[in-house]
């Protein structure tokens, strides 16, 4: 039978019209459709991708992992290399106050931990997160969504969640001794990309301090590298309580993790014991994989690559139809206001051969997160293939 008719019929969807690229391969840069066509794909599977598809030293280290073994016990009562050696060396990469990592599923199963740890930590409920904020779609994560077309046919969410203006100095007032813990992201995502004003960030971790309140950073999409920093929060002169990161951290596979202190996270050991639990936490395959992934970012400073590939790839995005340009490393909302030009321009996009789509929340802006790993001329392949696309938004 058709696959695409297979798709159709017995894959759950997740909007009326789904993309519908059908993928026979993926190389580096490139996806390979059943005609063999290739598109060049500039959002990395929503952040994932940091270093391409089929990475070599990703796929080796998968490869030689599976040789080993798979999935043992539950997540936490096993010594495993891959794991253990995943913890050490991010723990080597950030402050010393975070140096301890439970590592999840999914970015949203890393946010439940977070929120979990918080309120033990604290002995307090409520939870204060940022307007047009996205940290994921299981229940406690989405409540942290202000979002109602989001959130409304699922309700009651999560009681205790209050809600903030991102940037907005005066709402800090908000955060009282009351609260939990401050869940946010680095930089705005889904809102479109919206980067913190310079002193923000600073401003939440003593207000956060000042009333006992747990400051946790969500960089989930902005982590390994893709802001140019390692983590992007490291630019700000801020350090959180707990850090969220997904995503990009597996290499193309399947892990994220909340990391905070060895004190603080002995917590969720006791009273209860077992009181935060995962089954495929910590696979050590994933694992595998995210080890090459940072040892590649690390040994090869892909993250210092970032500054240059971005100015470059800033100078295409010039056209009379982009209202304005927001960014942070290889990190682009390019500002249309309106979804109708951008729909236009992400289907001329594919007819192109350049996938990009917009942000959950700002669909007037189009989102461009290519691959770390891009080489300067991809990027002036993609900049000659937006501009193709961007006049099919003016004619």
């Amino acid at each position: 039978m058709d696959r695409r008719k297979l798709f159709s019929d017995n894959v759950a969807h997740t909007s009326q019209e789904p993309l519908g690229l059908q993928i026979e391969f993926a190389k580096g840069v490139y996806l390979y459709d059943e005609n063999n066509k290739p598109v060049l794909d500039l959002i990395s599977g929503i952040g994932v991708n940091i270093l391409g598809h089929g990475h070599p030293s990703v796929v080796a280290a998968v490869k030689k992992q599976i040789d080993k073994y798979m999935h043992t016990m539950v997540y936490g009562e096993c010594i495993l290399a891959p794991q253990v050696e995943l913890a050490r060396m991010l723990s080597e990469q950030l402050p010393d106050q975070l140096d301890s990592v439970y590592f999840a599923n999914s970015g949203s199963e890393a946010v439940e931990g977070a929120i979990k740890l918080s309120r033990k930590l604290t002995r307090r409920y409520e939870i204060v997160s940022c307007r047009n904020a996205y940290h994921g779609s299981s229940l406690g994560a989405n409540s942290l969504l202000s979002v109602s077309n989001f959130t409304r046919a699922y309700r009651p969410m999560v009681p205790g969640i209050r809600f903030i203006d991102y940037n907005k100095l005066e709402d800090l007032e908000r955060i009282t001794k009351k609260t939990a813990a401050v869940i946010m992201e680095t930089i705005q995502g889904e809102a479109g990309l919206i980067n913190p004003g310079s002193q923000y960030l600073k401003a939440v971790g003593e207000r956060c301090r000042e009333v006992g309140a747990l400051m946790v950073l969500d960089e989930i999409q902005s982590g390994f590298g893709r802001t140019g920093y390692l983590f992007a929060f490291e630019k700000y002169g801020v350090i959180p309580d707990i850090l969220l990161v997904g995503k990009a951290m597996g290499g193309g596979m399947p892990i994220a993790a909340f990391i905070s202190s060895k004190d603080k996270m002995k917590e969720l050991a006791s009273k209860p014991e077992l009181g935060h639990l995962t089954t495929f936490g910590g696979h050590p395959v994933n694992c595998a994989a995210a080890l090459a992934t940072l040892k590649f970012l690390i040994e090869e400073n892909l993250v210092g690559t970032v500054p240059a590939k971005a100015r470059l790839l800033q100078s295409f995005l010039k056209h009379r139809v982009i209202k304005q340009v927001r960014s942070s490393g290889l990190w682009f909302a390019l500002d249309l206001q309106s979804f109708d030009k951008v729909k236009r321009v992400v289907k001329a996009g594919l007819r192109e051969g350049i996938l990009i789509d917009w942000f959950l929340f700002n669909k007037e802006s189009i989102r461009i997160a290519p691959p770390l790993v891009i080489t300067d001329e991809e990027i002036r392949e993609a900049g000659r293939k937006l501009q193709i696309a961007l006049d099919d938004a003016i004619t």
